[in-house]
C-alpha cells in the first residue's frame, strides 16, 4: 500500500465504471447493454472468486458517514449515485438515465433509469434519491454530512422517476456531488447491512479479517460483473500481505510497495502509474512553533523530496508543491514544486531568524499500517536532524489516527495521503478555515475567498485561474509539506484480466474476470 488516505468532506462516494462509458452531459442517455471487447474475450471464464488485499478496516459501512478513503476503495463496488466516473474521471449517468440543467444553473432535473434495483430487490424511486441527498444535505438536522450538498434549497419529486434539485446559488461543481451513494428511503441499517445499487452487494464483514461482496445478479449493465464473489482481506502488515499474495492466497495486491513489486518479477502482472494522490507532511499550525511561517518554510526547505521519491518510492512518484497532483492537469499550477527547493542552509537561517536554531523537537505520528508512510517518516526524520530539528516517530494504529489526529486534531505532525476527487474544489476545501476536516488548523481569509469563489464562477477560464491561485496561496503559506503523488502499484495474478486504474482511490472489480 503506497499511502493511507483520509478523504475529503464526508459522503462523496463514487462507483464503478461500466463497460460502456460515455461522459455525461445534458439530455444524454447512456446505453448500458454494450460490452467492452478485450483481447482475451475468447478465453474469458464467467464466475469465480477473487481475493484483494487491503491494509485497513472500513471506518463506516454507511457511505454517508465514511471519511476514510480506504472505505471508498472497497465500497466503490456496492454503492452508486445518479452519476459515476469512468477510469478517465469523466462523469456519465448511472442510476440516472439523463439530466437537464436550467439556463440559470439553479435547477437540475434528473430522469431515473428504468429497472435499477437496490440489492434488497426493491426498485429505486425518486423518493429514495430525495431521502439520500436530503440526508447528505442535513435537511432534518441543519448540519450537512457533505458540504457539497449545503447549497441545496430543496429537492422535488414530481413523479417516481423524476428528481429536481433547486439550488440556492449557482454551483459549478454540483454534478460531481451527485456521485454520492443512493440508499433506500428510511433505511436504518446502512452501517451494519449496507444496501446499494452497485455491481456487487454486501455479504459479510468481520472486523480485522475481511469484507466480502457478492455478484449483484440483477445489475442493470449486461454482463457486469463477471466474478461471483470478492473478498477484501484486511492485512495491515505489508510483509504479511506480500507473503499472502506470493503464496497464492490472494489474487490482487493494490498499492504494493515498489520494491516488493520488483521482487515478484515477471511471474505476475503489474500495473503502475500516477494515482491523483497527494502525500503530505502535515504539521498542526495551531501549535507552536508551527504557527510561525518561518518554521514551516524552514521545514519545507529541509525536506528533500527528490531523495524521498528515489529512496522510498524507488523513483515512482511525481514531486508536488501544493495540494493538487499534475494528473489534474487542467487545474494544476506548475512551478510550485520548486518554491521550496531543498536547501539545508536556508532552512537553518530561517529557524535562527524565528528563534529556534536548535530547540525544536517534533513528535511525528504516522499510521503504522502503511509502510510507505512509515518509511517516508524515517527518511524525513533524518533530513530534519541535519538542520537541528529532532524528530520522534510515533506509530499509530489507523483507527486511532482517524479519531485522535484527523478528527480530534490532537497531534504535532503526521504523514498522510489524500485521495483524489473529480473536482479540485473537493480536494482543496479541507483547507477552508471553517471546514470540519481542516485538521491542519490552517486559516487564511485570502484562501477562503479565492476557493469559495470557484463555486459560483461560471466562466471556466476564470474558475481554473482561481483554483491555481488557491494552490499558490497554500504553497506560499507553507500550509504543509507537499511531497509527491506516489505511483499506484498493483500486482495481479496472470490469469486475471479487465483491471482498470482510476484517478480515484478505488478498486473496481466489476470489469475484472478470469481467463483460462
Amino acid at each position: 500500500m503506497l499511502a493511507a488516505c483520509a478523504g475529503g468532506n464526508t459522503g462523496n462516494k463514487n462507483n464503478a465504471a461500466k463497460a460502456a462509458n460515455p461522459p455525461a452531459s445534458s439530455n444524454e442517455t447512456d446505453k448500458v447493454d454494450k460490452k467492452e471487447d478485450t483481447p482475451a474475450e475468447g478465453d474469458k471464464i464467467e464466475g469465480g472468486n477473487a481475493v484483494v488485499i487491503v491494509p485497513q478496516d472500513p471506518d463506516y459501512l454507511d457511505p454517508h458517514l465514511a471519511v476514510a478513503a480506504g472505505t471508498t476503495e472497497i465500497m466503490f463496488n456496492v454503492f452508486e449515485g445518479l452519476l459515476k466516473p469512468n477510469e478517465k474521471g469523466e462523469l456519465y449517468p448511472a442510476v440516472a438515465e439523463s439530466y437537464e440543467i436550467s439556463p440559470d444553473g439553479l435547477a437540475y432535473t434528473f430522469k431515473l433509469r428504468s429497472g435499477v434495483k437496490f440489492h434488497n430487490g426493491n426498485p429505486v424511486k425518486a423518493e429514495d434519491v430525495k431521502y439520500s441527498y436530503d440526508r447528505l444535505a442535513g435537511a432534518d438536522t441543519g448540519k450537512p454530512l457533505n458540504v457539497s450538498f449545503a447549497g441545496i434549497a430543496n429537492i422535488e419529486t414530481p413523479d417516481e422517476s423524476t428528481v429536481v434539485f433547486k439550488l440556492k446559488e449557482n454551483n459549478s461543481s454540483f454534478l460531481t456531488a451527485l456521485t454520492a451513494a443512493i440508499i433506500p428511503k428510511d433505511y436504518a441499517d446502512s452501517n451494519t447491512k449496507p444496501i446499494g445499487t452497485g455491481p456487487f452487494k454486501f455479504k459479510e464483514y468481520l472486523p480485522g479479517q475481511r469484507l466480502v461482496v457478492e455478484k449483484n445478479e440483477t445489475y442493470y449493465v449486461s454482463g457486469i460483473p463477471s466474478l461471483d464473489k470478492v473478498e477484501f482481506r484486511i492485512i495491515p502488515d505489508q510483509e504479511a500481505g506480500f507473503l499472502t499474495f506470493k503464496s497464492g492466497e490472494a489474487d490482487i495486491y493494490p498499492r504494493i510497495g515498489t520494491e516488493k513489486l520488483e521482487e515478484l518479477g515477471d511471474s505476475y502482472q503489474a500495473v503502475s502509474g500516477p494515482q491523483n494522490l497527494v502525500q503530505v507532511l502535515v504539521y498542526n499550525i495551531a501549535k507552536k512553533p508551527f504557527d510561525d511561517i518561518r518554521v514551516r518554510q524552514a521545514i519545507n526547505h529541509a525536506v528533500n523530496k527528490d531523495e524521498l521519491i528515489q529512496g522510498v518510492a524507488i523513483g515512482r512518484g511525481i514531486k508536488l508543491g501544493s495540494h493538487l497532483s499534475p494528473i489534474m492537469k487542467h487545474y494544476f499550477q506548475e512551478g510550485l514544486e520548486d518554491l521550496y527547493a531543498y536547501d539545508a542552509d536556508k532552512a537553518k537561517a530561517l529557524l535562527a531568524e524565528a528563534g529556534h536554531a536548535d530547540d525544536i523537537s517534533i513528535k511525528l505520528s504516522v499510521p503504522s499500517n502503511y509502510a510507505f508512510h512509515v518509511s517516508t517518516g524515517e527518511v524525513i526524520a533524518q533530513q530534519l536532524s541535519k538542520v537541528g530539528i529532532k524528530v520522534t516517530i510515533e506509530p499509530v494504529e489507523w483507527a486511532v489516527w482517524l479519531e485522535r489526529i484527523y478528527k480530534g486534531r490532537d497531534y504535532e505532525a503526521t504523514i498522510i495521503g489524500f485521495d483524489g476527487k473529480l473536482n479540485p474544489y473537493d480536494i482543496l476545501n479541507k483547507y477552508l478555515s471553517d471546514s470540519s476536516n481542516n485538521f491542519f488548523n490552517y486559516n487564511s481569509p485570502e484562501f477562503d475567498k479565492t476557493l469559495t469563489a470557484t463555486v459560483t464562477e461560471v466562466d471556466a477560464a476564470k474558475r481554473t485561474d482561481l483554483f491555481k491561485q488557491a494552490q499558490t496561496i497554500l504553497a506560499k503559506d507553507a500550509a504543509a509539506v507537499y511531497i509527491m503523488d506516489p505511483y499506484l502499484n498493483v500486482a495481479l495474478k496472470p490469469k486475471l484480466q479487465g483491471y482498470k486504474q482510476y484517478p480515484l482511490y478505488v478498486q473496481d472489480l466489476s470489469t475484472v474476470y478470469w481467463t483460462k
